[in-house]
């Protein structure tokens, strides 16, 4: 099969190839999924996971990608819960090839049934910014109705997502960005902007809640907003800041079959819309994440064309 692999941990996203790499067999557990759409993380690269294994051994030439959307093809052993000929939307283990190609090995726990009515690409775009918006906000951020919540980056992948669904919860939204972005963050149901470019975040007052996707000063500046009892919710890696009277919490995104569940339904009812910001083959994946045009939103991989889904 073709998929997209590294293997010089040196030579960043510029060392991205498209290669022949053997066909997954399904695990204990674990279904093997044809590969429709496929979504990627610029900070994979990044994550010690992409280049070893749990025991810390060098698993290189690892393929990219976590975020997948297709049709399961084989069950593993003891699989329950999932069928062949599904329709399947969720997150590859971290440890493990990736999406980027076209057949992958998951964990069925980590996949939820995609509704027929929702497209691949839209079904791959969702589960990190999705989850992580979910959990950010429900799990560790006990957002409420009525509270007020600064959400960063309310134009992004992860931040239109926390907008959408801290909204949907009945809090009161300041989503931040550029100027260029302020329309966007707007569509995307927040009630106010804040232009990071142009005014201080100070300007927004006290809030509840502050939903991080930057980090740096920004953060250490928004958790001296948050009101007594408030938390700030952050997924930039562990940090020392703290606001005066609440909690800090940083996490990493976990596959969840529920809440990837609760997602796509929304997105099937139109009450959460996604955000992708371009798409391409995957014989032009590795032209498209090496891309610096900013783009508003995610890339995502077509490993199959769209009229096969």
């Amino acid at each position: 099969m073709k998929a997209i692999t590294v293997t010089d941990q040196n030579a960043g996203a510029a060392g991205m190839k498209l290669m022949d790499r053997p066909e997954p067999k399904a695990a204990i557990n674990d279904v093997v999924v044809q590969v429709h759409a496929a979504g990627f993380v610029n900070t994979e690269l990044e994550w010690p996971s992409t280049w070893t294994d749990r025991a810390s051994r060098v698993r290189t030439p690892s393929i990219l990608g976590h975020e997948l959307a297709g049709v399961v093809t084989t069950l593993g052993y003891g699989t329950t819960g999932l069928s062949i000929g599904q329709r399947v939307f969720g997150l590859s283990d971290w440890h493990r090839d990736g999406t980027l190609a076209e057949y992958v090995a998951v964990e069925a726990r980590n996949l939820a049934p995609l509704p027929g009515d929702v497209d691949f690409t839209v079904g791959a775009s969702l589960p990190i910014s999705g989850l992580t918006a979910w959990q950010g906000l429900f799990l560790h951020g006990r957002v409420q109705a009525g509270q007020s919540v600064l959400a960063h980056g309310g134009a992004g992948a992860v931040g239109s997502m926390v907008v959408q669904l801290a909204r949907e919860a009945g809090a009161y939204v300041i989503g931040t960005g550029r100027a260029a972005d302020r329309q966007k963050v707007l569509d995307f149901g927040a009630n106010e902007f804040l232009d990071l470019g142009s005014a201080a975040v100070e300007d927004v007052g006290g809030v509840d809640l502050v939903f991080d996707v930057i980090g740096g000063e920004i953060q250490r500046r928004s958790a001296a907003l948050i009101r007594p009892g408030g938390r700030l919710v952050t997924v930039v890696g562990p940090t020392h800041v703290r606001p005066l009277d609440g909690q800090t919490i940083d996490f990493v995104v976990e596959a969840d079959r529920i809440q990837l569940a609760e997602i796509g339904q929304r997105v099937r009812e139109g009450r959460l819309r996604t955000n992708v910001g371009a798409a391409a083959s995957l014989d032009e994946a590795v032209a498209a994440l090496n891309s610096t045009e900013r783009r508003a939103g995610k890339t995502i991989i077509r490993v199959r064309p769209p009229l096969e889904g």
